[in-house]
C-alpha cells in the first residue's frame, strides 16, 4: 500500500470537534484503546477520543483509497444519518465530488447480498428515466403515468446514488457504525473491504479500518470526508494519467 503525507493536522481536528465522544453510559468497552480519558463537556461526561490514533487510521484509510482510486476500483460510501442536520447531504456532496458511489437515503437489506435483485432495480430506473426523457409517460393515461412517476422518484431517492454501479464495490466507506449495522454486515459476509468512522459506541473489530471519531455531529463528519474524498481524487488523477497519456 502506498505511504503518503495527508496533512491530517491535530488542531483541525479538535476545530472540527472529531475528539468528542458519547458519554460513558453508551460507551463500547472495545474501543478502550482508542479513548483518550473522560472529559466534562456541556455538563455530562464524555469520551475524549485519542486523535493520534485518529490521524494513524485516517492516514491509513487514505492510503488505501488513493492506491483504490488509482487502480480504478469502485468506492462506496453510506451514510443514511438524518442527525446531526445535513449529515446524509455531506455524504452526497462527497461522493459526487470524489466521483464515488453512495447511499445516503435508506440502507435496503440485502443491496448488496442480493445483488442480482438490487440489479434488476437498477435496470428499471434506468429504464423509467430513458421512458420520461423520451416523453413516452405523456402518452399514458393520467393515473398510469402518476404510477410511474411515483416509482421512478422511489427509485431515484434511494438508488438514484448507485444507479451506475455495475458490480459489487471494492471498498465501501461506512459513516456511523451503528447505523449501518446491516451494510457492515453484508460487507463482512462478502469479504468487501470497509472503512468505518467508528464512535465510542462502536466496535472497531468489526472494520478493515476503523477511524475513530466524532459521528455526531456534521462539522466533524465533513472534515473526515473531506479527507477521504482527497485522496480519491489524487488516485483517480493518477489514474487518468496513467491510462489516457
Amino acid at each position: 500500500m502506498t505511504r503518503r503525507y495527508w496533512n491530517i493536522n491535530l488542531e483541525e481536528m479538535i476545530e472540527a470537534r472529531v475528539h468528542l465522544g458519547n458519554s460513558k453510559k453508551s460507551w463500547n468497552p472495545r474501543i478502550t484503546p482508542y479513548i483518550l480519558a473522560k472529559d466534562k463537556h456541556k455538563g455530562k461526561g464524555i469520551h475524549i477520543i485519542n486523535l493520534a490514533k485518529t490521524a494513524r487510521f485516517l492516514s491509513e484509510a487514505c492510503d488505501l483509497l488513493f492506491d483504490a482510486a488509482s487502480q480504478g476500483k469502485n468506492i462506496l460510501i453510506v451514510g443514511t444519518k438524518k442527525l446531526p442536520e445535513r449529515a446524509a447531504d455531506s455524504v452526497a456532496l462527497a461522493a459526487i465530488k470524489a466521483r464515488c458511489h453512495y447511499v445516503n437515503k435508506k440502507w435496503f437489506r440485502g443491496m448488496l447480498t442480493n445483488w442480482v435483485i438490487t440489479q434488476t432495480k437498477l435496470r428499471k430506473l434506468r429504464d423509467l428515466k430513458v421512458s420520461e426523457k423520451m416523453g413516452k409517460f405523456n402518452s399514458l393515461r393520467k393515473r398510469d403515468a402518476a404510477i410511474l412517476k411515483r416509482k421512478l422518484s422511489t427509485l431515484q431517492t434511494y438508488l438514484g446514488g448507485i444507479k451506475y454501479m455495475e458490480g459489487l464495490p471494492d471498498i465501501v466507506i461506512i459513516i456511523d457504525q451503528q447505523k449501518e449495522y446491516i451494510a457492515l454486515q453484508e460487507c463482512i459476509i462478502l469479504g468487501i473491504p470497509t472503512i468505518c468512522l467508528i464512535d465510542t459506541n462502536c466496535d472497531p473489530d468489526l472494520a478493515d479500518i476503523p477511524i475513530p471519531a466524532n459521528d455526531n455531529d456534521t462539522v466533524s463528519i465533513r472534515w473526515i470526508l473531506n479527507k477521504l474524498v482527497s485522496a480519491i481524487c489524487e488516485g483517480h488523477s493518477s489514474y487518468i494519467k496513467k491510462h489516457y497519456k
